[in-house]
């Protein structure tokens, strides 16, 4: 059963303490259930957090004010005793993981962006079709197509059909995705408070080590952001596996396990 701060936000956290934690968000198709293929053998031998961002898991309540996922994070580590760590970030839980980065360096050691994607996204005429596309399955509440959209853009990709992408990862990311919309249906008068100046025009401010993973098959638009991640954070490293789509971590968890275990490692001898 997880775990909950004061403000709302849950949480597990597993393995033995000592270390500098690992902390994992996830993408916004999703929730910490997403790390659920990584989180055993991650949490043998790590201290290891995975959280739900606001409106999406089991962090439900409607927040009083604007919504800033970044400050969620941090006052809920914070809370945890957790003052410093490596973050995770998947998708949108890498903007996130960004942007507090930003706001608290401090609290960050280092940053896995697995793919960068969210806030470090330009805008482009096929987002924005996702986005209005998703909206009108939403206005007319059909969340099975709403749903579907997002199974189609950011599981299946641009290059894939349904049936070439593992069953259990597309069923999976349908049911997180529905419960996040489940959660936040009454939301829309709820605003979104947004780092200023963004996080995609900051990227230079970001002294820690940024390990960047990419997915042969993913959108054009998440490629320039890693290109453009690697580009502006000095020493920032990029990894690309070309069979792969935009949530790695679910299509290779054991070769996900491996490369974080690599990186904290070589972050630990260099330290």
């Amino acid at each position: 059963m997880a775990s909950f701060t004061s403000n709302g936000i849950a949480y597990d956290r597993e393995g033995q303490r000592g270390d500098l934690p690992i902390v994992l968000i996830h993408a916004g198709v999703a929730d910490r259930r997403m790390w659920e293929p990584v989180w055993p053998a991650l949490s043998e031998e790590q201290d290891v957090v995975r959280l739900d961002l606001r409106g999406f898991g089991d962090s439900a309540a409607r927040p009083v004010g604007p919504v800033s996922q970044a400050g969620d994070v941090l006052e809920a580590l914070s809370e945890i005793g957790v003052d410093r760590c490596h973050l995770v970030g998947a998708s949108f839980g890498a903007g996130v993981a960004v942007e507090a980065a930003l706001t608290r360096p401090a609290a960050v050691a280092s940053l896995v962006l697995a793919p960068p994607s969210g806030s470090l996204l330009e805008m482009t005429p096929g987002l924005r079709a996702f986005i209005d596309e998703e909206a009108v399955a939403l206005e007319r509440g059909d969340l099975d197509a709403a749903v579907e959209v997002n199974l189609s853009t950011w599981v299946d990709g641009p290059h894939r059909h349904p049936d070439q992408v593992d069953p259990g990862v597309r069923a999976l990311v349908g049911r997180m995705q529905r419960r996040a919309f489940e959660v936040t249906h009454d939301w829309d008068d709820v605003e979104e408070s947004e780092l200023e100046p963004p996080a995609l025009a900051r990227l230079g401010e970001v002294s820690v080590p940024v390990l960047v993973l990419s997915g042969g098959l993913d959108h054009d638009t998440v490629h320039d952001a890693a290109g453009r991640v690697v580009y502006e954070v000095a020493g920032a490293r990029r990894v690309d596996w070309p069979q792969v789509g935009h949530l790695p971590s679910l299509e290779r968890p054991a070769d996900f396990i491996d490369l974080l275990r690599e990186w904290i490692a070589e972050l630990a001898r260099t330290s």
